[in-house]
């Protein structure tokens, strides 16, 4: 059914394009790159039979054609762009894994009642420009003309590099599809995590995938001499961001799911022998239930007032990004449990911790997930790695789904 080697040459080729001398992948969003990566997979695409194209907002599209070529398409595919020194495996899996499975229909002769098509999203990360999930955004519909000013590092703006690689961003608006004209979206990931390889699992089922809700805290005291000051009569942001960066560890252990993450801090002036006046951190806190991430939110920010009221040092709180948590379809979850279980494949249900493309398709039809198991857990990193036995069971499993998904009526 599923060509492993084909599959793992194909990873191994598209992991050449980008390498960099610090070692890792870098392939950046409407850059040469990226383009060597487009061409070399369009031409995968093709030897697997597929139509190629590429939409108004760069998505690389594949398309096998259905009996009923009227009827609503199934997509599956990720991404190709990278983070600075990245892996061979995030987003490459899923769009290659995506190809092998439509070659592998087209071999033996597979007909589908839904035309299939595999996407290749354009830019998931936001590495270069700091706004991600153009593709899939522009799949939805939900990318504006007001959103692509975000400039990378040399000053150039998402629209001037749309620009550069030969799109119109006043266009991007055909990108757009309805739901009547989707049926679903599955995607085979790696999970990016130590899951799965703790229960000496190769697949998992995603259950949801978790949206990040951001906020910066900007607590403020008074500055002074450490030495001439005494300790009850000082003001410290510090020692009561201390206080609070405890409180959101306590409050998101206290559900199975809830992640909180402190990953950048200030602290003003800087000096060593200075109480500081000024502390500013962040907070990423997510989970895949929005209740439950807005009841740890609530706590969080109820113990943080109270913290600083103690100390009285002012607290000023920012929201910076709220992306809702998105649910995997019931549906697409059982078709995966019993691709799995066709396949001899053991598997657990597990969420989604970092943010995919399919997050921005919710509203658009029913999104689904599959993972494959990462040695070590580790991602955006050379050492990311994905056996190509797991590679190839995470194929078996997306191919058996999407058959499914696309033979019913």
């Amino acid at each position: 059914m599923i060509n492993a080697e084909r599959l793992w040459d194909r990873l191994m080729q598209l992991g050449k394009i980008g390498t960099v001398e610090a070692g890792g992948i870098t392939r950046l969003s409407f850059s040469a790159e990226e383009r060597a990566a487009k061409d070399l997979i369009a031409g995968f695409m093709k030897e697997a039979g597929l139509s190629v194209r590429e939409d108004e907002v760069g998505n690389l599209i594949g398309r096998k054609e259905g009996k009923n070529p009227e009827a609503p398409v199934v997509l599956i595919g990720s991404h190709i762009d990278s983070v600075p020194s990245g892996g061979n495996f995030d987003g490459p899996l899923g769009v290659l894994a995506g190809v092998e499975v439509l070659q592998a229909m087209h071999e033996q002769g597979v007909e589908n009642e839904h035309p299939i098509e595999v996407l290749a999203f354009t830019d998931e990360e936001g590495t270069r420009f700091g706004f991600g999930m153009i593709g899939s955004r522009g799949i939805a519909g939900t990318l504006t003309t007001d959103e692509l000013v975000p400039q990378d590092a040399q000053g150039i703006s998402i629209a001037e590099a749309m620009r550069k690689s030969g799109l119109d961003p006043e266009k991007i608006k055909g990108a757009a599809r309805t739901p009547d004209s989707v049926k679903a979206y599955v995607e085979l990931h790696i999970e990016q995590g130590k899951v799965l390889e703790t229960n000496g699992l190769s697949v998992g089922v995603v259950s949801g995938i978790a949206g990040p809700l951001w906020v910066k805290f900007v607590l403020e005291g008074e500055a002074g001499h450490a030495g001439a000051t005494p300790m009850n009569m000082r003001r410290d942001p510090l020692a009561a961001a201390a206080e609070v960066m405890l409180c959101i560890e306590r409050e998101a252990a206290k559900r199975p799911i809830s992640v909180g993450t402190v990953g950048k801090m200030q602290v003003f002036p800087g000096g060593v022998n200075i109480i500081p006046g000024r502390v500013e951190f962040s907070l990423d806190l997510r989970d895949i239930d929005k209740a439950i991430r807005d009841e740890v939110e609530q706590s969080i920010m109820r113990e943080a007032e109270a913290i600083c009221a103690r100390r009285n040092v002012k607290l000023t709180v920012e929201l910076l990004q709220d992306v809702p948590p998105v649910a995997c379809a019931e549906t697409i979850q059982t078709a995966i449990r019993e691709a799995c279980a066709a396949e001899g494949l053991e598997t657990m249900t597990l969420p989604s911790g970092a943010g995919h493309d399919g997050m921005q398709l919710l509203d658009l039809c029913p999104v689904g997930m599959i993972f494959a198991r990462s040695k070590d857990g580790i991602s955006h990193n050379p050492a990311e790695y994905t056996s190509k036995e797991d590679c190839a069971n995470g194929a078996k499993v997306l191919y058996r789904t999407v058959l499914s998904l696309a033979s019913e009526q």
